[in-house]
Parts: structure tokens; sequence; C-alpha cells
């Protein structure tokens, strides 16, 4: 099985896990002398067989994105932690940058003038930069994902 495959199994389980809780919460009680629309002794099962295929998918993913090496020689693990930061602080960096870019209309000029405190198009430049990196990383890890047999 390939690693992007395992991927996809792992996210339709996460889904199907979600929505057996829900189930569950939903026949958790019924009124006196009713009976649920779903046998929750049924949902338990089915609830622990896919956390137990969970477990293993988890399990041989992480083991193969810590053995699997790029080019470069940093592992998978590394460049999905690299992703994950270069996504939180692109998303730092825009925030701030919109707030520093935003005008402020004064109506007269005895209005306070309000200024960035930072050079807009110098981060911008970074955050352009830092945004082509990280389609980049992600296109590496993709590609890698599509042609690594899961161990």
């Amino acid at each position: 099985m390939k690693l992007a495959n395992a991927l996809s199994q792992r996210s339709e389980l996460q889904t199907r896990i979600h929505q057996l809780e829900s189930r569950l919460n939903n026949n958790a009680q019924v009124q006196e002398g009713e009976q649920p629309a779903e046998d929750p002794a049924e949902l338990l099962r089915e609830l622990d067989e896919d956390y137990a295929r969970l477990e293993e998918l988890v399990s041989a993913i992480n083991r193969t994105n810590n053995t699997t090496r790029l080019e470069g020689g940093d592992t998978l693990s590394g460049l999905l932690a690299r992703r994950d930061c270069l996504k939180g602080k692109l998303g730092v960096l825009r925030g701030f940058l919109n707030n520093a870019s935003s005008l402020v209309h004064r109506h007269s000029a005895s209005e306070i003038k309000i200024k960035s405190t930072v050079n807009v198009r110098e981060l911008q430049k970074q955050v352009d930069s830092l945004s082509r990196e990280l389609r980049e990383l992600d296109e590496a890890i993709q590609e890698k994902n599509w042609t690594t047999e899961l161990l």
C-alpha cells in the first residue's frame, strides 16, 4: 500500500469514528419502554474495531515518515514538522501584514495620523517567499506520499 492510500484511509477512519461518536450519543438514552434506533453495543464494537485499525495505520504512517528520506536527506517527519511550522508562521505574518497595511481614513488634517510600524513591502516579500517555500515543500511531500510504500 502506498503512503498516500494509508493517509486517505486514516482520514476516512477519523471521519467514521466521529460519526460513530455522534450515533452513540444519539442512542445513549431512550424513553422507558422504547428501543434505541441503533444497538449501542454494536456501535461500541464498531468503534473498537475502527480505533484498532486507526492505531495500526497511524503506527505504520509514523514508521514510514520517520524512515523515508528525501533527496536532501531530511526525513518525511522532519518535512511535515517544517510544513506545519511554516503554515503557522505564515498565518501569523499574514494577519500582522493585514493589520500593518490597512488604511485608516482621516476626515480632516487635524485627526491623528496612523502609520505602519513595519516596512509592509518588505514583509510582503517575506510572506511571498515563505508561501513559495511552503508550496514547494508541500509538493515534495505529496510526491513522496504517492511513491513511498507503507512500512
